[in-house]
């Protein structure tokens, strides 16, 4: 959410943005929350000035009362009993004004970062780099829950009966390698310096508004019938949740954390048949990591965050590469964004596993969260957030990545760095 200031004094430069964005649809907002804006202060001075106004009518009504002038007296007191009815209308006024501005202020985009590539679409989305040599294998490569079914490690049919479509059982070997890659994934960040925390999976709705805008909050979240609280769709949601309303000094910053949390995700909209499988579901598991920090470090920690992705996937034997989100697929809040994908020698396509985004101080000025300088000045932090990785989608390029085929039964290599975590194997061989 912008600055309302910034938005009245910088009209044409929020209007621009909103162009580049491709979401002229939104243009008229501009103009709404100016127009509210200039009725929320007009209110309040209105109100000011009867205050005032009160506290010197009192005054002169004690003088006239001490000087026997109750007739006098009496009509100051008509005087103020009619300013009191004023103002308390007022003080309505302002704050319908109030809410009305702040839906309609969270409803404009946030302001791009000057480098984000002009685009309509993801299409028009421009790679930056590609990190390791394209997996070739001389056999067919199954589709990815006919693999895990090779296995025994997948049973869709009995988790549609007792959850319906988008649910799955994950079983065996390929069970325990969903679990080795999310601990692998913990304490590859731990060893970056983050700080490990397992969240609440429930979220308040002002936490869901401070986060995301509306439009996600309808195509991603579940809400609980009758309660004020939403599962989560990431664990980024109740982790920068987790400083609503605070004020952190800027000697402790940046605040990194990483955190592992189930998702649950309506996906709302029809999908291309490679989204069969697990590939789009409404409940998997997750290591996110965040960072909270100054305004003039949150770059820095952008670039950092999507080489981690990079680096843990590589370390995994799995090409990727970094691809620039273009304007118009900046989700509202965000200020610039990288995908990182993943290699499927299967589609023989890179497609999405990572998704890195610097939301500038958009989140931290709907939630309150805020730093005191050294000089006891307080200012908004810098929220980012980067998928670590997301197993459903992970595995899938894992399982294409390291699978091999002896002509007669499948098995998949286990790459070192994951080997502890799955009890020494180097491989996991079809019975």
């Amino acid at each position: 959410m912008l600055d309302i200031k910034f938005v009245r004094e910088n009209p044409e430069i929020v209007k621009e943005n909103i162009k580049k964005k491709f979401k002229d649809a939104k243009l008229p907002l501009v103009d709404k929350a100016i127009e509210l804006d200039e009725k929320k202060r007009a209110a309040i001075s209105e109100a000011s000035e009867l205050r005032a106004n009160r506290n010197k009518i009192s005054r002169e009504i004690g003088a006239l009362m001490s000087q026997g002038k109750k007739d006098e007296a009496m009509k100051m007191r008509e005087l103020v009993s009619t300013q009191a009815a004023r103002l308390a209308e007022l003080e309505k006024l302002e704050a319908e004004y109030e809410a009305e501005l702040k839906e309609t202020m969270m409803k404009i985009p946030n302001i791009i970062d000057e480098s984000v590539p002009l685009g309509a679409s993801d299409e028009e989305n421009v790679e930056v780099q590609q990190y390791g040599e394209q997996t070739k294998v001389d056999f067919e490569i199954p589709y990815h829950t006919d693999i895990m079914a090779h296995f025994n490690g997948i049973d869709k049919e009995a988790a549609g009966k007792v959850a319906g479509e988008g649910f799955y059982y994950l079983m065996g070997d390929i069970a325990r390698l969903h679990s080795a890659v999310l601990s692998y994934a913990r304490d590859f960040m731990i060893d970056k310096g983050f700080t490990y925390c397992v969240p609440p999976f429930m979220i308040r709705s002002n936490v869901v508004t401070g986060v995301m805008s509306f439009e996600e909050m309808d195509a991603m979240m579940y809400k609980i019938e009758g309660e004020d609280l939403y599962l989560i769709g990431t664990s980024e949601h109740s982790m920068i949740g987790k400083f609503i309303d605070t004020i952190t000094p800027e000697t402790s910053l940046p605040l990194t954390l990483t955190s592992y949390s189930p998702c649950f995700r309506k996906e709302k909209g029809a999908h291309g048949i490679e989204e069969r499988g697990i590939y789009r579901i409404h409940q998997f598991e997750k290591q996110e990591m965040i960072v909270i920090c100054k305004p003039e470090e949150s770059m820095e920690w952008f670039n950092k965050m999507w080489s981690y992705s990079v680096e843990l996937f590589r370390s995994l034997d799995i090409p990727v590469r970094t691809l620039e989100c273009c304007s118009g697929d900046l989700a509202d809040l965000k200020v610039k964004s990288y995908d990182v994908e993943a290699w499927s020698p299967k589609q023989q396509k890179y497609f999405e596993v990572c998704s890195c985004s610097n939301l500038g101080d958009a989140q931290a000025r709907r939630l309150g969260i805020r730093v005191r300088g050294e000089d006891g000045s307080k200012y908004l932090a810098h929220t980012l957030n980067n998928t670590v990785v997301a197993p459903p989608r992970m595995l899938i390029a894992f399982l294409e990545n390291n699978l091999e085929f002896d002509g007669e039964k499948f098995k998949i290599r286990i790459p070192e760095a994951l080997r502890a975590y799955m009890g020494g194997k180097t491989e996991i061989c079809e019975k």
